[in-house]
């Protein structure tokens, strides 16, 4: 193996699954309450309840950007043992840390000679960046050289679809996605959003649904009509802390697709932070985002 696999901890990624590929975490800051933490892997399933519920106290969430330096910091052992570092960030729509890895990608180039570094804008965040990581250590393990594994990461990222709902649209309306009418009204009649990570990589609203069964519905639709089997039958839950409807938007997948690969797992704190307690996500490989 003459080159190491990175993705920072905005994903998600089956704890199994994550103990039989072989890759490395790009850590992450975030905040709660007065508290500064730091995600250096995934977080435990009690973790992530102690942080969910501490937003439905009331209690403020943040997030802090990789800079390069930090970039530099974590890749620069890999380089001076003589590997190459494939990374995969968190979508440029979403975030500036692509931006900030190529930065400091240059930099490593510029300090060792011959250094070999690729860095993939996965247009993708949680779950998306989870079944990437995933494919990424099997192209390896299949004998890929990093070039190639970057240059099919970069071919097929768009073909990831992320459908999710939120539980309470405050979350959004603190992030400037929707205005305080429409959070108010929507909370008040139990309007439940459905967005998704468009071509671009950034955040877009595709509609609106009545509670929580209608919302799951459009998920599950949208998988239905969208998966494509030829990748396989991978598919990602990543849940807000509501896992029994996790669990039940599983069981409406599963009849669908009866052998589909589902995992749930919990949503990381440094997406939670900004779409709050209750989201549901369904994310997998299918029809190319346009």
């Amino acid at each position: 193996m003459d080159y190491e696999i990175f993705v920072d901890m905005s994903l998600d990624i089956d704890e199994k699954v994550a103990e039989k590929i072989n890759i490395r975490y790009v850590p992450m800051e975030y905040g709660l309450g007065d508290e500064t933490l730091k995600a250096t892997g995934p977080e435990s399933d009690e973790r992530m309840h102690y942080f969910y519920e501490s937003m439905r106290r009331g209690l403020p969430t943040r997030t802090s950007q990789i800079t390069p330096f930090q970039y530099e910091e974590t890749f620069s052992p890999s380089i001076q043992e003589g590997k190459g570092v494939l990374y995969i960030a968190l979508s440029s729509g979403l975030s500036k840390t692509y931006e900030a890895a190529l930065l400091a990608a240059q930099s490593l180039k510029d300090q060792y000679a011959g250094a070999r570094i690729e860095i993939v804008d996965s247009f993708a965040a949680t779950g998306g960046m989870g079944i990437l990581a995933e494919a990424a250590s099997k192209n390896r393990a299949n004998g890929m050289t990093l070039e190639e594994n970057a240059a099919w990461l970069r071919d097929n990222a768009h073909n990831l679809n992320h459908w999710f709902m939120v539980e309470d649209l405050v979350y959004l309306k603190r992030g400037g996605r929707v205005s305080a009418t429409t959070a108010l009204v929507g909370t008040a009649l139990n309007i439940k959003p459905i967005l998704n990570i468009n071509a671009k990589g950034e955040l877009g609203s595709v509609a609106k649904k009545h509670g929580s069964k209608q919302a799951m519905r459009y998920l599950v639709d949208c998988y239905e009509k969208r998966f494509d089997q030829s990748y396989g039958n991978t598919a990602y839950i990543c849940c807000a802390d509501c896992k029994d409807t996790a669990a039940e938007l599983k069981e409406m997948v599963l009849k669908v697709n009866p052998n589909a690969d589902v995992h749930i797992t919990m949503l990381c704190p440094v997406i939670g932070a900004h779409t709050g307690p209750g989201m549901l996500s369904l994310i997998f490989f299918g029809q190319k985002m346009e």
